[in-house]
């Protein structure tokens, strides 16, 4: 036990380092670069000056909401696995981001407004629809099923919905717009959208810690927590009821971003063990550290142009992919 709150400590610690590394990166570099004393006197003391408005209603909204964006997926991947016990779930092969993704085009379709409000009320429509279809692949019933159809029911849910997407925006001349949905990326990030993850985020984080111990017990098996007096169906049912607005939040903000809710969940049960009362706390912390490098490499790689996020994450969620599925027996 003291072994494993060592590793744990040194995890939170270096991810607490690498990500305040991150974030100073991510407000100084970009086209143009950013001084200490202008990043100081951004926060302190404020005029309305280029560099200062650029620090301030710019960077530091888009680094905070990177940060978050990447908590939250994290930290829906690691609930997805633990109650399906499926180490290739995640919301975005699930479907999930792909679903929300969908209603947002529809939104774009019917020209309504585009705005923080309206794009979390499309993304939250779309993630409750695809978390039912979800949700029933994950019961009790399904469960009996193997990894593979699981996972090949997401796959084709998520194939489907990207088509009906990308359908959409040639018929509405959109396809500029949708195909930046459709590739992620935070190049709008507000504090409007940094408000949105924020609050979403810290109430879904604590929400899934104080769920992590029925989690634990369910990744056990069903029949052991049925025999210490937990209903598995019930605590399906809240893990996905938390991950649909979390989810929604995240599509909303990051667009579509796949393989984060994969990748971390991996590396933290590798480095720390089954336990989900770290493991959320510790994904969210690993989330947030891998898409803030992953946006610093959108940025800067093509500098001035940006680059799809969703390039970076699927560069190292690919090969975990593949590895995963190759294990599976089933």
């Amino acid at each position: 036990m003291e072994q494993s709150n060592k590793r744990t400590l040194i995890f939170t610690m270096s991810s607490l380092l690498l990500l305040m590394i991150g974030l100073i990166l991510a407000v100084r570099l970009g086209s143009v670069s950013i001084a200490f004393r202008d990043i100081w006197d951004s926060i302190f003391n404020y005029s309305e000056t280029l560099e200062l408005m650029l620090v301030r209603d710019v960077r530091i909204p888009r680094a905070l909401s990177v940060l978050l964006t990447g908590g939250i997926l994290g930290v829906t991947g690691s609930m997805i696995q633990g109650v399906t016990r499926n180490p290739i779930a995640e919301p975005s092969i699930l479907g999930v981001s792909q679903g929300a993704t969908l209603v947002i085009a529809i939104f774009y379709a019917m020209g309504i407004a585009v705005n923080t409000t309206n794009v979390m009320i499309a993304a939250l429509i779309g993630a409750i629809i695809t978390g039912i279809l979800v949700l029933g692949f994950i019961s009790n019933k399904a469960s009996r099923n193997s990894m593979t159809k699981i996972l090949l029911a997401g796959t084709a849910m998520s194939t489907f919905f990207i088509s009906l997407t990308t359908v959409i925006g040639l018929l509405t001349n959109q396809s500029q717009m949708i195909g930046f949905w459709v590739s992620g990326g935070f190049r709008n990030a507000s504090w409007a959208d940094f408000g949105l993850v924020f609050v979403v985020g810290v109430v879904g984080l604590i929400l899934a810690i104080l769920l992590s111990p029925r989690i634990n017990l369910l990744n056990l098996g069903d029949d052991v927590a049925i025999g210490l007096g937990q209903n598995p169906e019930r605590i399906r049912f809240l893990t996905l009821a938390l991950m649909i607005p979390m989810c929604a939040a995240a599509v909303a903000v990051g667009k579509n971003i796949a393989f984060v809710g994969l990748i971390v969940p991996q590396i933290v049960r590798k480095l720390l063990g089954e336990d989900y009362r770290k493991n959320i706390p510790c994904s969210f912390l690993l989330g947030a550290v891998l898409l803030t490098y992953a946006d610093l490499a959108a940025r800067l790689l093509l500098d001035p142009y940006e680059m799809p996020i969703g390039i970076f994450t699927a560069l190292i969620g690919i090969p975990f992919f593949i590895s995963i599925a190759r294990k599976e027996k089933g």
